[in-house]
């Protein structure tokens, strides 16, 4: 979808500005605010694969300047509708969401708060009652709310753009979140009567390949979506790999004493999490998202290249241990 790339800055950048628009065949480009000597405010309208290019200039140009600001806008129609040839729609690059609404978006869900701590503990309460009473209705129901897997793909993004304030960050609330929920569902395991012939609970204490395979495709979708601006998706891959049932599964067990069924349940829980983060990281990889600046360009893709590897290895570690410890193998 197209978008007006708002630019509010001093007057001696308009003509920059407006080389920049003319030189990337932007849509349109026009001035809103003309007033006053000071500052001016122009829009420039443009399509998915102009915008990335596009900011870029602008951040290029714009970054010795205190008081400017560029605001993207969202479009819901435009007339005379814009025709898109085919020489044209092959050049559209894999990822039609920039990376500062993808950093927008994505961002907020490394930030730990009341909110997000009290979406853990209510989701944990709601999938442990599901668990345990052996209804998948109440347990899909707590995982479309996904906490946890927010704080994984802003992981995976830092690692992208080589923002170690962001994956810090985002480590920290994934932690203190699986934290959250395992302590609760340990309390609960122990209060609670364990239902030893629950299926949906008994699932989630065997890994198998096919688990890694679920993961693995669910993380690179999530990644897709959100990319392609398409956050819809988001739903059905929350549901697809959540991973707060295993947590609150491993917690369960450990509060009932069921060590062997909860060793199980962790191993699925430590899959999910690897196969997630590698694939994220590789779908930010492969969607082109990385940081402006060659320099950032040089630390990103020396960190990117790390943890891939670190994941890679983590995630065949898993497997080799799954594989030959046949009471975790579904």
């Amino acid at each position: 979808t197209m978008k007006i790339i708002e630019v509010i800055a001093d007057e001696s950048y308009i003509d920059s500005i407006k080389n920049i628009a003319d030189k990337n065949d932007a849509s349109d480009f026009w001035i809103v605010s003309s007033e006053g000597k000071e500052r001016k405010v122009v829009r420039i309208l443009v399509k998915p694969e102009q915008r990335q290019i596009i900011m870029d200039a602008l951040q290029g140009i714009l970054s010795t300047s205190l008081s400017a600001r560029v605001v993207v806008i969202s479009v819901e129609a435009t007339l005379p509708r814009e025709e898109v040839r085919e020489e044209e729609a092959e050049k559209i690059s894999a990822a039609e969401t920039t990376r500062e609404e993808l950093y927008d978006s994505i961002g907020k869900n490394a930030r730990l708060n009341r909110t997000y701590l009290l979406l853990i503990f209510l989701s944990t309460v709601v999938v442990a009652i599901g668990l345990l009473q052996d209804n998948v209705t109440v347990v899909i129901g707590a995982m479309v709310i996904a906490p946890l897997l927010g704080p994984n793909l802003a992981m995976a993004l830092g690692t992208a753009l080589g923002d170690t304030d962001l994956m810090w960050k985002a480590f920290k609330t994934g932690l203190a979140g699986m934290g959250l929920a395992l302590i609760l569902s340990i309390f609960i395991g122990i209060l609670w009567p364990l239902n030893v012939e629950s299926r949906e609970l008994l699932a989630r204490t065997y890994v198998g390949l096919d688990s890694a395979v679920l993961a693995l495709a669910s993380g690179a979708a999530a990644v897709l979506s959100l990319t392609s601006g398409i956050p819809s998706i988001l739903v059905g891959v929350m549901v697809a790999v959540a991973l707060l049932p295993p947590t609150a599964t491993l917690g369960l067990m450990l509060g009932a004493g069921q060590t062997e069924l909860a060793y199980g349940a962790a191993f699925l829980l430590a899959v999910n999490i690897v196969a997630v983060n590698l694939s994220a990281k590789l779908g930010f990889l492969i969607q082109g998202i990385k940081p402006r600046t060659w320099l950032e360009k040089q630390k990103a893709k020396q960190s990117m290249t790390s943890y891939i590897i670190i994941w890679v290895i983590t995630l065949a570690t898993l497997l080799v241990v799954i594989y030959f410890h046949p009471n975790f193998i579904k």
